[in-house]
């Protein structure tokens, strides 16, 4: 099973959000092998980490995958290093035709094509964590928005 995480970089971790995610991943994943897709980017990012983190201490059968949205030199001297002890694992997608100002754009809908459901933090309609909701929405994703924003 593979879940995506998408949320706005602007974030406040909570307590209750925690739950949440951890009362989701072991509804949705239970004892079964998974992989988080995670983008490094922003505060959410950075919370769903944390939380995929904590889940995978009780259920070893999960790991934390690492997306980065670029692979040149630059980028991977600047960020990778950081990265890599993070994650378990660093996957990279096939998005080198397309152009490094919207790369995170086309990271994000790739990994939500290939996601069986995606976990959000959405509070507005505007900004690359919607865009990313939307498009998961088309490709009939199952979403579970933490949020208590109804969109």
């Amino acid at each position: 099973m593979i879940i995506t995480f998408c949320g706005h970089s602007q974030y406040e971790e909570s307590a209750e959000d925690e739950e949440k995610i951890l009362s989701l991943l072991t509804e949705l994943v239970g004892d079964r092998h998974a992989e988080l897709y995670l983008g490094g980017y922003g505060s959410f990012d950075a919370f769903a980490r944390k939380c995929g983190k904590k889940f995978q201490k009780t259920h070893p059968n999960t790991k934390l995958v690492f997306i980065p949205p670029y692979i040149t030199i630059d980028y991977q001297k600047n960020h990778l290093n950081a990265e890599k002890d993070l994650y378990d694992e660093i996957l990279y997608p096939s998005l080198e035709d397309k152009p490094l100002k919207f790369a995170i754009l086309y990271r994000n809908k790739w990994m939500a094509e290939r996601a069986d459901c995606v976990i959000a933090y959405i509070t507005h309609d505007w900004g690359g964590a919607y865009q990313t909701y939307k498009h998961a929405k088309r490709q009939n994703k199952p979403l579970y928005n933490i949020s208590d924003n109804e969109l």
